[in-house]
């Protein structure tokens, strides 16, 4: 058993033919063959360091896990990298009216709940189960400063919810899908190089960005797709009435339709909400026909929306991409 609050060298072989032999600084091994410390997620955040003053690391070999996974506020500093994206799964089903806590159920639902500051997260595959029975969470992030890298999330209604009024969140090589509002919260969160798929006709944002925060969702050289049957969906919708959402350099296909943005049946909102859309390409670009209070950024403006000039001014630099064995 390796010592919980020391950093130990964990020499991790991969048995599949052309996998090299890799070094890695971790505290903890999560795997289901016995291999790890733990066989259990969970169990490794619970005897991780709290408030560390270093990163502490968790490796997760593939296997699906499934459990309800929460990373709490003492949990600061802690990253969680994944042996691949779509091996490494953690998988639960809770859903609405499974919950069924009142007005406020979709709260409780996500399989993985995000607390602490500085958590990074990468090559794992998080996912709501449930199927397309209302509001399931995969992803409830509150942290400030987390970093989510080569990631799939997946769901149907409420897949990310990217939450906490004074939170910033980076996504960069993720995937995301979902059906309704499958992007939702109040967090200034910049989702690059993204893959954004519509299971259905409906809402892919529903942001309720506070009332002068300069950024809510920005989504930057992503992808976004859908399924073949869908035909009509919205860029966003905001759940609240400051809502802000930007879709700068992307590529959207016919299935965008041609309003791009909804006011949640209420045309108060339009008068409040920045939706904005600057040099994005493909069939569901065309703005001829969108809805007169979303407007297109000059080049100015869209100068201002790179993860540098969103987080830096907020006192927060990105760490630079680094290889999951050396994170520290």
């Amino acid at each position: 058993m390796l010592n919980s609050f020391v950093k130990v060298i964990l020499f991790v072989i991969l048995l599949l033919p052309g996998y090299a032999l890799f070094a890695a600084n971790v505290d903890f091994v999560v795997s289901q063959d016995g291999s790890g410390n733990f066989s259990s997620i969970q169990k490794a955040i619970d005897a991780s360091k709290a408030f560390p003053e270093s990163r502490v690391t968790i490796f997760v070999k593939n296997g699906i896990y499934h459990e309800k996974v929460q990373v709490p506020s003492c949990n600061s500093q802690l990253s969680i990298i994944g042996e691949s994206a779509e091996g490494t799964i953690i998988s639960y089903n809770d859903y609405f009216d499974k919950i069924n806590r009142g007005r406020n159920s979709t709260f409780y639902t996500s399989t993985l709940l995000v607390q602490a500051n500085d958590f990074r997260l990468e090559n794992i595959t998080v996912e709501n189960t449930a199927g397309p029975v209302g509001q399931a969470v995969a992803l409830h992030v509150e942290g400030d400063r987390c970093v989510f890298r080569n990631c799939r999330f997946l769901g149907n209604q409420d897949t990310v919810y990217a939450a906490g009024r004074f939170s910033r969140q980076y996504f960069v090589n993720c995937y995301v899908e979902g059906t309704t509002d499958f992007i939702f919260g109040e967090a200034t969160a910049l989702f690059e190089k993204c893959t954004i798929h519509a299971k259905a006709n409906s809402f892919l944002t529903a942001a309720s960005t506070p009332e002068g925060k300069p950024f809510g969702f920005v989504l930057l050289n992503c992808k976004i797709t859908a399924a073949s049957e869908a035909n009509k969906v919205y860029l966003g919708r905001p759940w609240r009435k400051f809502a802000k959402v930007a879709f700068l350099n992307c590529e959207m296909g016919p299935f965008i339709c041609s309003e791009g943005w909804d006011n949640w049946s209420n045309p108060e909102n339009e008068k409040t909400v920045t939706f904005v859309e600057f040099n994005n390409k493909g069939a569901g670009t065309d703005r001829s026909s969108r809805v007169i209070w979303s407007r297109k950024l000059t080049n100015e403006e869209a100068a201002t929306f790179s993860k540098e000039k969103i987080f830096a001014p907020l006192g927060w630099e990105i760490p630079s991409e680094k290889k999951w064995y050396d994170l520290n």
